[in-house]
């Protein structure tokens, strides 16, 4: 998206909550390409740790584990077992540049 972002805004007003998913799960690919930069090789993931998704949400949105499920079953799809983690889907108020989902995550290296 040469280096723009797809959707901007609130999930629940601007964005819907599918699109929102679509977009968690974009971001759980950016995450595995940044430790394959690191690391040089997704086969050196042992296991996804942790997953922090931030939902940036209208007032009366609810719906963040949902959105933050896009994460989740990407890294399932791609990972199999080694995917699966403890999770948290946080709703805030604003995400930097408007972003209306964000992704962090912890995995666990396998030795050299």
């Amino acid at each position: 998206m040469d280096g723009k972002l797809a959707l901007t805004g609130k999930v629940g007003a601007e964005v819907t909550a599918e699109e929102a998913k679509e977009l968690a799960a974009t971001c759980a690919l950016n995450a595995l390409a940044a430790v394959k930069s690191v690391t040089g090789d997704l086969d050196r993931i042992a296991r996804v740790v942790k997953v922090v998704g931030y939902v940036a949400s209208a007032a009366d949105f609810t719906g963040q584990p949902g959105v933050i499920n896009g994460a989740s079953e990407l890294f399932a799809q791609v990972l199999g077992d080694k995917g699966v983690h403890a999770r948290s889907a946080v709703g805030v108020a604003v995400l930097p540049l408007d972003a209306p989902v964000e992704v962090e995550i912890q995995v666990e290296l396998t030795e050299d």
